[in-house]
């Protein structure tokens, strides 16, 4: 994969969101459609993501969080949820180096349980390789939950004894799995559902909601860039009334 740069023809964007967070949901029905198991399809949303880092890069985006596992996905079948951790071994072990020559810098979100000591530690090698990297930040949410994610910040507060007077939004925010990555812009969820799902549910407090009825492995870089042709009309608020 080779990341190419910012298009100028892409100047009727009148704002780019800095941080895109996107809920890659359809890869099951994307496979039961074409009368397809529906790991084929979680391979299938997984070679979609290379052309969507791709047209990232192109718009301008500085960071992309895709939402790949949540920790209420353990519940799904046996076999599907095996295939699924077959899938990242085999994708952080072929991408991560063009990935890291490409100037990515990958961050794993989420809980290392329940993950096997392999997977745990091919996600760590990718992290520790990518760490100086700039071009883009790719958050990488497995075995994720927003929930459980604020649990565990609290539980690091209280562990380093922070003072009650001390806790903040702010502070909050720095302990989160996101640490010192910008808030989301943007959130977009494919397959035509209207709900979080527990994903990043601290972060996306002021972020703009964006569903489409594609499919994960049909959204491509068209697609993202209608996501952010909506974007580039909202008046962000954040709770405030505008000045005429």
């Amino acid at each position: 994969m080779t990341l190419v740069e910012k298009s100028p023809e892409l100047s009727e964007l009148t704002r780019i969101p800095t941080h895109v967070a996107i809920i890659m949901d359809g890869n099951g029905r994307w496979a039961q459609a074409r009368g397809l198991p529906r790991i084929m399809g979680h391979r299938q949303g997984v070679e979609n993501i290379r052309p969507l880092l791709n047209a990232a890069v192109e718009f301008g985006i500085h960071y992309l969080t895709i939402y790949a596992f949540s920790t209420e996905n353990w519940n799904r079948p046996l076999d599907e949820v095996r295939g699924l951790m077959t899938i990242l071994e085999q994708t952080i072990q072929r991408e991560t180096p063009e990935l890291h020559k490409n100037g990515v810098r990958i961050r794993h979100l989420g809980r290392n349980d329940q993950l096997s000591d392999k997977l745990v530690q091919l996600i760590a090698e990718a992290v520790a390789l990518t760490a100086h990297n700039t071009r883009l930040t790719l958050n990488v949410a497995f075995n994720y939950g927003g929930r459980a994610e604020i649990i565990d910040a609290v539980k690091r507060i209280i562990t380093d004894k922070i003072p009650v007077e001390q806790i903040d939004e702010a502070l909050v925010s720095r302990y989160l799995y996101t640490g010192d990555t910008p808030d989301p812009d943007l959130v977009i969820r494919t397959a035509g559902e209207m709900r979080l799902s527990n994903y990043l549910i601290w972060q996306s407090a002021y972020a703009e909601y964006y569903a489409t009825q594609t499919y994960w492995p049909d959204f491509d870089k068209q697609e993202l860039y209608r996501a952010l042709v909506e974007y580039s009309q909202r008046e962000r608020r954040f709770g405030k009334v505008l000045k005429p």
